[in-house]
């Protein structure tokens, strides 16, 4: 979700925290992603506004909206929303929904905002789903958001804004609430969505080497391929260079 994204809290009687919405600094921090093949599917993911409490500890919503389905994904991780958890939660979408809504697709589509943890200069995003691309099989395109568009975003007007209004007013005194008023958020156009705890703990500041960005099975599109590649699960296809003319072998008498 954008930093822009209002949420409602409380302190009801029985809890004496209720969780703050925090605004990030970082002017992107939504990404939409889409999956393709046959049929093709297309989907949205976004982390949302940071909550966090002393006493409550941190909850991260991180969601991914199908726009063929009409469906969302939300993963509410507790600790850091790093590249390892914007992969995990896409990973966690594939194999608990996409892949049994696709299960003919050969590719994984994703545009995403330029910075934030999916960010077009952040290398674990890039060896994350290169590592994710491996293992399940899929090619995974990325295409960036030029900067400062984040606004536009499917993902923020259609699930969101829509998880917004459907907690407004409740106090968020627990990840279990968080989760549970996430879930229950439906429209009248057929809006379902399917939400879960992340517990796992993911570590700030890795480094990635040049060696190991070297190693990827990365190609980048002909128009600006900064913002836009593509990772491949296999070695992606070499065209055999010209072989030099040869003189014919003599014919036998």
């Amino acid at each position: 979700m954008s930093t822009s994204r209002p949420a409602t809290t409380g302190t009801p009687a029985s809890r004496s925290s209720a969780w703050t919405p925090r605004r990030r600094s970082s002017s992107a921090t939504s990404r939409t992603a889409a999956a393709s093949g046959v049929p093709p599917a297309s989907l949205s993911r976004s982390a949302s506004t940071t909550f966090a409490d002393p006493q409550l500890g941190k909850a991260v919503p991180y969601g991914i909206y199908d726009l063929t389905a009409n469906t969302g994904w939300v993963n509410v991780g507790t600790d850091h929303d790093t590249a390892a958890f914007a992969v995990e939660s896409i990973r966690r979408w594939w194999h608990g929904q996409g892949q049994a809504a696709y299960p003919r697709a050969t590719r994984l589509l994703i545009t995403a905002d330029a910075g934030g943890s999916n960010g077009y200069r952040t290398r674990s995003w890039k060896l994350e789903l290169a590592q994710s691309a491996a293992e399940t099989g899929l090619t995974i395109t990325v295409c960036h958001l030029p900067p400062g568009t984040s606004k536009w975003n499917k993902i923020e007007h259609r699930l969101f804004s829509r998880i917004t209004m459907n907690w407004s007013g409740r106090p968020l005194t627990s990840h279990e609430v968080i989760v549970q008023s996430i879930a229950a958020t439906t429209t009248r156009t057929g809006l379902r969505v399917r939400a879960e705890l992340d517990t796992n703990t993911y570590p700030t500041g890795v480094r990635i080497k040049d060696a190991e960005m070297a190693a990827l099975r990365l190609t980048r599109h002909a128009f600006q391929g900064a913002w836009n590649y593509a990772l491949h699960p296999h070695p992606s296809p070499v065209i055999p260079a010209a072989r030099a003319p040869q003189t014919p072998d003599p014919e036998w008498d």
